[in-house]
């Protein structure tokens, strides 16, 4: 076995490469969604993680263009108990060890990953790296110590756009998802890009918005000059905390237009009107989370990905619980009692799924008509 997997306690997991021999740093997690493995290495959420994946069997139906959360992989590593050794889809256009390779990544199987797991799941996320057989493992402990903490850090200014720019591609002839009719009107919003998603993109635009994505540290004047209808703001990595510049931004927008955050969109929300956030002990990471509509009483089966969360005992008046965990109670929307503002901690925008919450694009469409006087 020529690779390792070392956790900052001094644990060591071995396995073999499938990807060229490469080391990476990063905090490690784990996934437990059974597919959308391409999704969730290039969703740019993950940056500066390695992320163990439950389900044992990864790589069975290749990658390809579609599936592509943002330009190129952005997880510091993947580690997995069995890489396929062939693509069964007619979609595929390449395998998942050489996809990892050639952007630099590294991908480690044979690891018992159910051990891996229960050991974050007992003792929390961990920072770790992944390492050829040989290298002497206290060095290794020593690098893997003197990488910063999650908590703290600001990793979006490594994954937002440098320059405003448009968006209109919605979904493309090979997604298998459906959607209603876009709307005849398309209405101007402006995404700030925290690290977006493609596929928050792509579901805004067949929601019938034309979108102008906003690097993160835009002004609230510079996006008001365009005018927009609405503002969305996106996922992203790091600790909402970190993120300081995005507070005042969001108010001021927030008290001008409507406002929907998805993730990271969500936490700065809440950030911006005076609540706070804590660091989850492993997060919430797969497709499979249930979610109670406080509303409806509907439950929700979703896909996260997060490891911060928005602390309910914090909330000021102006900010009310949408809709809660259900595996632990924890904080999953919020909206605002006065102004046009709601957001979500999940992502309604899933790729492959589950879809049961993409009625919150619709949402915020008739949110935009409604407060622009189009209804």
């Amino acid at each position: 076995m020529d690779a390792i997997v070392a956790l900052e306690d001094g644990t060591v997991f071995h396995g073999t490469y499938f990807t060229a021999r490469r080391e990476a740093l990063g905090e490690v997690v784990f996934n437990t969604s059974m597919s959308g493995y391409q999704e969730v290495i290039t969703d740019p959420s993950y940056s500066g993680q390695i992320v163990v994946m439950t389900c044992p069997h990864i790589g069975n139906v290749g990658v390809n263009p579609l599936d592509m959360e943002s330009r190129g992989v952005q997880v510091a590593g993947l580690v997995v108990r069995e890489a396929a050794g062939a693509a069964s889809s007619f979609r595929a256009q390449g395998m998942l060890g050489d996809y990892l390779t050639g952007n630099g990544v590294p991908g480690v199987e044979g690891v018992d990953t159910r051990a891996l797991t229960r050991k974050i799941r007992l003792h929390g996320a961990m920072r770790g790296a992944i390492a050829p057989s040989g290298r002497p493992v206290q060095e290794l402990l020593e690098r893997v110590k003197a990488l910063p903490s999650m908590a703290g850090r600001d990793l979006v200014p490594a994954v937002t756009r440098q320059a405003a720019c448009s968006w209109s591609r919605g979904f493309e002839s090979g997604f298998d998802r459906s959607c209603p009719k876009r709307p005849p009107l398309t209405l101007p919003i402006a995404v700030i890009d925290y690290g977006c998603k493609d596929n928050i993109l792509r579901c805004l635009v067949e929601t019938g918005f034309d979108c102008t994505v906003f690097p993160a540290g835009a002004s609230a004047g510079d996006i008001l000059a365009r005018s927009p209808a609405g503002v969305f703001l996106s996922n992203g990595p790091g600790d909402p905390a970190a993120v300081t510049y995005a507070f005042d931004t969001i108010r001021t927008l927030a008290e001008r237009l409507p406002v929907f955050g998805i993730c990271l969109g969500h936490q700065l929300t809440a950030l911006a009107f005076g609540a706070a956030t804590y660091k989850m002990k492993f997060g919430h990471r797969g497709a499979n989370q249930p979610v109670r509509n406080l509303a409806t009483g509907a439950v929700e089966i979703t896909s996260q990905n997060h490891g911060f969360a928005v602390d309910p005992d914090s909330l000021s008046e102006g900010l009310e619980v949408s809709h809660v965990n259900l595996n632990d109670g924890t904080v999953e929307g919020l909206r605002h009692r006065e102004l046009p503002v709601f957001c979500v901690q999940y992502h309604p925008e899933s790729s492959p799924g589950p879809h049961d919450s993409t009625y919150l694009f619709t949402q915020f469409r008739k949110m935009v008509e409604e407060f622009g006087g189009l209804v």
